[in-house]
């Protein structure tokens, strides 16, 4: 029975809950038919949650030895004679680089093949999307050799995901009142033409993410500058160039006076993060300028989709990241918008993007997570709840 060890070897935490048998060697052969047999190859690999050809792969690149491979008879090989602490090195070496998330170096992740063969390391502990070293060898062995679908339990999505929330909407809504004003009816238009939860679902069974050209050329033009500071809440924290957030952004500040709410919502949902709270909070920032009052009727439609769970109800985390988003916008981008967030806030109301408590809680609660505390409390002046939801 091999050992077990912590999965990052460089963790001296006894509770550390990421383990994986240590990686385990025999020499076979004599000569110039010596080889290296990696018996549990397998087992490692499984801890993982990677193809045990990548790893043996990867030792083969790094040693500049030959590799075999053989998935029925659980054989796994390296040419040349290679000592247990080496290997054990280098699968360290493919573990930082293919296993880990770049940001919070956790290694809960899948790999993610893009179609236009970008290579991501999908964290399912933070939810970022890191990319991977694509001049590595092996970059080019995962996309001639992707990795095999999985299955995943699918949950079933109610039909308020589609825009409605199922009659459970706020009571001051323009639909639930009765409301036929110009605004309602421009609401609805838009909203029919934004797919159903059915149509919008990314399949999870498939591995693939479906990116366009526009987002290849988005992120050659990251890879130009430097790492965009999206953080989640401090703003401090660069954004990988390869991030679906990154390409988003890019996307939505290249094309914002052409595109539609449902180019926006399509190109959200090609890059997997239609239903990510942290995609609000960049569309929040980057899909609107200082005449947000004007464009924000044409995006509500597609706010409130986003903001929406698949059982109909408002995310209050996902209003929480919009709201941080339209903070960095007005706090940081545009000042001189401060007087007009009672106007912002009773768009996004009358929508039913923004729920009445939540509307509350924010004007009087003085936040720094997105803005310093001096910006937070002009807002929380500016936006007394009695003005807003009247």
């Amino acid at each position: 029975m091999a050992q077990i060890v912590n999965i990052r070897r460089d963790v001296d935490d006894k509770f550390y809950r990421y383990r994986m048998p240590l990686l385990l060697t025999k020499i076979e052969g004599k000569g110039n038919g010596i080889k290296t047999v990696i018996p549990n190859m397998t087992d490692v690999s499984k801890a993982l949650s990677r193809p045990p050809t990548y790893t043996t792969k990867f030792f083969g690149f790094e040693l500049g030895a030959q590799t075999s491979s053989d998935e029925k008879t659980d054989r796994y090989i390296v040419n040349g004679a290679h000592n247990s602490d080496k290997l054990r090195e280098l699968l360290d070496v493919f573990i930082d680089k293919f296993v880990l998330c770049g940001s919070c170096k956790n290694p809960e992740t899948d790999l993610v093949l893009t179609k236009n063969d970008a290579i991501f390391r999908d964290c399912k502990a933070c939810g970022q999307q890191t990319g991977i070293d694509m001049r590595h060898k092996l970059a080019t062995f995962i996309i001639r050799n992707p990795p095999k679908k999985t299955k995943k339990s699918k949950g079933a999505h109610a039909s308020a995901a589609n825009g409605n929330n199922g009659g459970t909407g706020s009571p001051h809504s323009g639909e639930d009142a009765g409301s036929d004003d110009e605004f309602t009816k421009r609401l609805k238009a838009d909203a029919a033409e934004l797919p159903t939860a059915e149509q919008a679902k990314v399949n999870e069974d498939d591995w693939s993410l479906d990116t366009s050209a526009e987002a290849v050329r988005a992120r050659k033009l990251e890879s130009a500058v430097a790492s965009l500071t999206l953080g989640d809440g401090d703003d401090s924290e660069g954004e990988d160039a390869d991030s679906p957030y990154t390409v988003v952004k890019l996307w939505v500040e290249e094309n914002r006076t052409t595109i539609t709410a449902n180019d926006v919502f399509k190109k959200a949902q090609e890059l997997g993060i239609d239903k990510k709270h942290r995609t609000l909070q960049i569309l929040g920032r980057s899909l609107f300028t200082d005449k947000i009052v004007q464009e924000l009727p044409k995006f509500v439609v597609l706010l409130k989709k986003m903001v929406t769970s698949d059982k109909g109800e408002i995310s209050e985390k996902h209003q929480k990241a919009l709201m941080g988003g339209i903070e960095r916008l007005v706090g940081v981008d545009h000042p001189n918008l401060v007087p007009s967030v009672p106007k912002i806030l009773m768009l996004l109301y009358q929508s039913d993007v923004l729920e009445e408590d939540f509307i509350k809680q924010w004007g009087t609660h003085v936040s720094k997570k997105y803005v310093d505390r001096e910006t937070s409390k002009k807002y929380g002046k500016r936006a007394n709840p009695p003005q807003v939801v009247g």
